[in-house]
């Protein structure tokens, strides 16, 4: 009886033992646990002093508020509470740490807010979905990072339609730092308001929510045309005008990340930048060289790298190797954004290039290869949930083997 106890006690050790190892973060050394385990994280995080939980290693995914408009509008407190618990198992379930939830997109909020109104597929109010999002990540062990557009606001059509019981509506009506481009509107960064605008709302989800992260992506300046801010560039005295909007939105992000730091120096601040750095340096005028280059600017970066290896104008290969070689602060992590939704589809940008992702099944897989044998480079970030799990023409392909190849690399 005693050597039966005896071997159960120890199956049941050794049992833990497997299971615990799955919760560590991906990466050899054990150092790279997050920050405390999962029985202590239950019971801290119902703490007044909430301790961020972040990964030295990220294995990320993106969760747009497209889908919202299938998993929120309409739905009880109770069908979405299932429904965010089965897409953050799922998240877990392929080996991943960190999720990018996106609760800001158009200048609107996916949580009761007091300076944005509620996003169009937020139709009860009568809950708050990023209490119920953070509390479900946390259950898995996943860091949740709130993911927000900082400068794209709702279209002119929109506008009309918002109550002026939100702070944010009351000044937009006639604002002259709120710009219309092509029937949209945007928040312009050369002006100060612009900075309050955005660094006030991220401090409202920072005051509210334990959140483990603020993230932000490429929609930085929107268009390249001169008379954008023509006045405000006249009257700044300055000579260029690429030079000059660069500097603007390189303001707002130093802003917003002194606010995520004045608020919990452990809250991590990610932007997740085109995969072309010409394109953000010129078109987007987001100075992702500096931020790179010069700590105080961000925690982590995020670059869509969106391409195949045969892409005529930004092939993987070299992309990645330009990207490890501009990250030269020692404070900024270099994480790398791939995508599932070309699968099956005729890549339009990639020139020669363009069947590869109608041709082939491992891409991804062979990215990530590529990415976890590379120490320079601290994690991957998948785009999308949604492309990944649920879309038929991309998930299948996921589905039917590609996911477990990675799943394998990065567990």
């Amino acid at each position: 009886m005693k050597k039966a106890a005896v071997l159960f006690v120890f199956f049941v050790f050794v049992f833990v033992l497997i299971f615990s190892s799955d919760r560590l973060p991906a990466g050899k050394k054990k150092e790279e646990k997050p920050v405390q385990d999962i029985t202590d994280r239950i019971t801290f995080i119902s703490e007044k002093d909430y301790e961020p939980l972040n990964y030295s290693y990220q294995k990320a995914m993106w969760f747009t508020a497209m889908d919202y408009a299938e998993i929120l509008a309409g739905k009880t407190e109770e069908e979405f509470t299932e429904e965010a618990k089965r897409r953050f198992e799922n998240a877990y379930m392929m080996g991943l740490n960190t999720v990018y939830v996106q609760v800001r997109a158009f200048c609107d909020a996916y949580y009761p807010s007091e300076i944005f109104p509620p996003g169009k597929y937020y139709t009860d109010t009568g809950y708050d979905p990023l209490e119920i999002m953070v509390r479900m990540a946390h259950s898995y062990g996943l860091s949740f990072h709130a993911w927000i557009n900082p400068m794209r606001c709702v279209t002119t059509e929109e506008k009309e339609s918002l109550s002026e019981e939100y702070s944010f509506v009351s000044e937009m009506k006639n604002a002259e730092f709120i710009k219309e481009t092509d029937g949209r509107l945007w928040l312009d960064p050369s002006y100060e308001e612009t900075c309050d605008i955005v660094c006030g709302g991220v401090k409202e989800i920072l005051e509210k929510y334990r959140v483990d992260g603020i993230h932000i992506d490429d929609y930085f300046y929107p268009t390249t045309d001169e008379s954008f801010d023509e006045t405000e560039f006249r009257n700044s005295g300055a000579e260029n005008l690429a030079g000059w909007r660069r500097e603007n939105t390189c303001r707002l992000v130093k802003s917003v990340y002194e606010t995520v730091k004045s608020e919990n120096p452990s809250v991590l601040f990610g932007i997740s930048p085109q995969g072309s750095i010409k394109q953000n340096m010129d078109v987007q005028y987001a100075d992702v060289e500096k931020w790179t280059s010069v700590s105080g600017y961000c925690d982590y970066i995020v670059p869509q790298i969106y391409y195949g290896y045969e892409n005529e104008e930004c092939p993987f290969s070299e992309t990645l190797s330009a990207w490890k070689d501009m990250v030269r602060s020692e404070n900024t992590n270099l994480i790398i954004g791939l995508c599932t939704y070309k699968y099956g589809s005729e890549d339009q940008w990639a020139g020669k290039g363009a069947g590869e992702w109608l041709n082939s099944t491992d891409i991804v897989s062979n990215q990530v290869k590529d990415i976890t044998s590379d120490s320079k480079i601290n994690g991957m970030a998948f785009y999308s949930y949604a492309s990944t799990f649920e879309v038929p023409e991309t998930s299948g392909i996921m589905l039917s083997g590609e996911m477990q190849r990675i799943r394998e690399m990065i567990k």
